[in-house]
């Protein structure tokens, strides 16, 4: 809800489809079952533009399994994917629904005050009739503004390629940096930009992100 009223509050600087600059509104949920199962679950609404240019709704859940003393995860999850795609270079859109499950380990870790963040996803991919597979490696890190206890603001950044199993084996690379904002120990919530290369162009992002663990 944080990034979404976040995201309405933005000037609309773009209005066509002609921008190469966009919005994701991002909200990603922890929940702690026990000290070992934990739910997973996220909502993205991605726009062609600033904001109300729909370009993919993703909905994704999962159930994961920590262990090494909460350094690490393994996940088993489902994803559901609607995107609208332009037709060429027309005003007409069309509709495409996707199915994925996936599989993924994080692993975390420190070097002084900054955490390391890795995480390997592989998907399985059911885009109407067509099957697909693909593998994600994806590295970021977190480094707070000042060494003091209380600490809310950090920098974060990543960086994830995407592979596929067959036919063309790169899919896309997206590069992210951006400030966040620590409310407490369980919600923080994340603005930045990211650009996504394709391997016929790119695509610019600004993204706004609530991170809530419960």
């Amino acid at each position: 809800m944080a990034a979404l009223i976040a995201g309405l509050m933005l000037p609309n600087l773009v209005l066509s489809q002609d921008s190469d600059f966009g919005n994701w509104l991002i909200y990603i949920g922890n929940k702690k079952l026990n000290q070992k199962w934990n739910l997973h679950h996220e909502i993205q609404y991605r726009n062609y533009d600033i904001i109300g240019d729909l370009e993919q709704l993703l909905l994704r859940t999962g159930l994961g399994c920590t262990f090494n003393d909460r350094k690490k995860n393994i996940l088993l999850g489902y994803g559901y994917i609607l995107s609208d795609n332009y037709i060429g270079n027309t005003d007409e859109k069309n509709s495409i629904s996707e199915h994925r499950i996936f599989q993924q380990f994080t692993s975390k870790q420190k070097i002084g005050q900054v955490q390391l963040n890795h995480r390997y996803r592989f998907e399985q991919r059911f885009v109407e009739s067509d099957f697909k597979m693909r593998i994600r490696y994806f590295f970021g890190l977190n480094i707070p503004l000042s060494n003091k206890e209380k600490n809310n603001y950090y920098l974060s950044a990543y960086n994830e390629i995407f592979l596929n199993t067959k036919s063309v084996v790169f899919d896309r690379n997206r590069l992210y940096g951006g400030i966040g904002y620590h409310f407490n120990k369980n919600i923080r919530l994340e603005a930045g930009y990211m650009n996504q290369f394709f391997e016929n162009g790119n695509r610019d992002q600004l993204n706004i992100i609530a991170l809530v663990n419960f």
